[in-house]
């Protein structure tokens, strides 16, 4: 992946509030509780859909229903708009600001072409009723004024079995990247302890969710 090397090439730059003398602790905080805002907006989404929709569509589209309650009501693709929060807040955590460029711009680009797709699939199944609930429901950023109560129940097992690898890849990117900035701009090799403190947490979430939901204990019915 491309933007690897522009990772570490970044990571020179980075440092840029310590550098300037001032504790970075607030905007590490910060950068955390956006991509956790990002993966809430996923949970929340996930937590109301059926069975056969809003999946990891890696091979062909699929959609067994079209959603157009709850998150769907507001944004047609809050998946895509909360993965896009979760990536500002890792990107973020570097202080570079054009890797930050780079990266929301390498974002749209890929993400636009997986959306269009999606929509044409979804135009091509649904006819009438799809057109009707674009029309009034923004592709991407939230407008409340049309929001409908979900159709479903909140499902937290659903939540559980779907999201694990999300917060685990929150969980470790931002340690990472501390990891390597204060390595490469510092030369301190070491993992601060609350940065270490998160990634035992998500690790261990990730190892207990994946062996649940192997057990098939995260199942629902219908979902």
């Amino acid at each position: 992946m491309i933007i690897l090397p522009l990772l570490f090439a970044a990571l020179y730059e980075s440092e840029v509030l310590k550098r300037m003398g001032i504790d970075d602790l607030y905007y590490e905080i910060f950068c955390l509780s956006l991509s956790l805002i990002g993966l809430a907006i996923r949970c929340l989404t996930i937590g109301y859909v059926p069975k056969g929709t809003s999946g990891r569509n890696t091979r062909e589209q699929k959609a067994e229903k079209l959603n157009t309650t709850g998150v769907y009501s507001i944004v047609r693709h809050p998946l895509y708009f909360g993965n896009f929060i979760i990536f500002l807040g890792i990107i973020l955590s570097t202080q570079v600001w054009w890797f930050v460029l780079i990266g929301v711009l390498s974002y749209i680009l890929y993400y636009e072409r997986i959306m269009f797709a999606e929509e044409a699939f979804l135009q091509e199944k649904y006819g009438d009723a799809y057109s009707e609930w674009a029309a009034k429901t923004p592709a991407f950023l939230p407008s409340f004024k049309n929001w409908q109560k979900p159709s479903l129940s909140f499902s937290l097992k659903n939540v559980l079995k779907r999201e694990y690898t999300a917060f685990f890849a929150i969980t470790t990117s931002l340690p990472v990247i501390d990891f390597l900035s204060d390595g490469i701009v510092e030369g301190r090799w070491e993992f601060d302890i609350g940065w270490s403190l998160l990634f035992i947490v998500g690790l261990i979430t990730y190892l207990t969710l994946r062996t649940l939901k192997k057990l098939k204990i995260l199942d629902v019915d219908g979902r």
